[in-house]
């Protein structure tokens, strides 16, 4: 059946209509970040400056210290993938492989943890790393990341391990390998797709955070970006260009990881969809 010119106009309009609406914030991002202190607040707004200029990154760079503050992020981000995803994979598949008694309460468990709000566990944790003398460390803010990722990256990765034929471990075994050199050399290898998947959501949801950071950490030196964004943001002012050059400094990472782990992304996500 042929679409008519009309109904095909219609689509492309609400194409273009979403596109807009989805990517005209973060054209007024970049725009803003290169105008003046005094442009970037005038009335009307101008939708390209006038006059183009990047003491916005300047000023962020060498006045407010976003070096220590991107670092920080980056540890905290970077340290969070790798635990969550370290250690989701072997206990994804202790479930995937073992069959033990109450097996199905613990994913449960996994699962309904996802539901709850953080705001409703940071009062918990701050207690915790209190009592543990973890308060106000980059270490202990990556602890609590990392509890809250790690249930998801286990379902996730379940899900790829289930798909491995349980039967490859047993034709290993008889060959004289371990269960660690069985998830090592055989599983981790058939599943680098959900595993970089599972990592990069666990990256983001660490770099993007404000939360957990703002409950966590006093100390500025262990500040990370979301934190040193909120600094620009006074009583009497606001520092509209330099919050804008920080966002969009703080958008590279994300980007960058989207388009070169792209491929791995897609076949990570899709692969997740149509599992049992």
């Amino acid at each position: 059946m042929r679409e008519s010119p009309q109904s095909n106009l219609f689509v492309w309009v609400a194409l273009l209509a979403v596109a807009i609406f989805n990517l005209f914030p973060f054209y007024w991002m970049v725009t803003s970040s290169f105008k003046s202190s005094l442009e970037v607040v005038s009335y009307p707004a101008t939708l390209v400056p006038q006059a183009w200029t990047t003491d916005a990154y300047r000023n962020i760079w060498l006045q407010e210290g976003f070096v220590a503050y991107f670092r920080n992020s980056l540890i905290v981000s970077l340290s969070t993938a790798l635990l969550s995803s370290g250690v989701g994979l072997f206990a994804a598949y202790g479930f995937s492989r073992f069959k033990f008694k109450g097996r199905m309460a613990w994913m449960s468990l996994f699962l309904g943890s996802q539901m709850l709000p953080g705001v409703l566990l940071v009062g918990a944790y701050f207690r915790m790393l209190t009592f543990a003398g973890l308060y106000d460390t980059l270490f202990g803010l990556i602890l609590a990341q990392t509890t809250i990722t790690l249930p998801f990256s286990v379902w996730m990765l379940k899900g790829y391990i289930d798909t491995v034929p349980a039967e490859i471990d047993n034709a290993a075994m008889i060959d004289g390998a371990n269960r660690l050199q069985i998830l090592l050399r055989i599983i981790a290898p058939n599943i680098i797709p959900g595993f970089v998947a599972t990592a990069t959501f666990a990256f983001l949801l660490a770099w993007g955070d404000l939360l957990w950071a703002l409950c966590l950490i006093e100390d500025q030196a262990k500040q990370t970006m979301t934190l040193g964004i909120t600094r620009l943001i006074g009583q009497f002012r606001v520092q509209w260009s330099e919050i804008m050059a920080a966002t969009v400094i703080g958008s590279v990472i994300p980007a960058t990881l989207y388009v070169f782990l792209q491929k791995y992304l897609v076949q990570g996500f899709t692969g997740s969809a149509v599992k049992d």
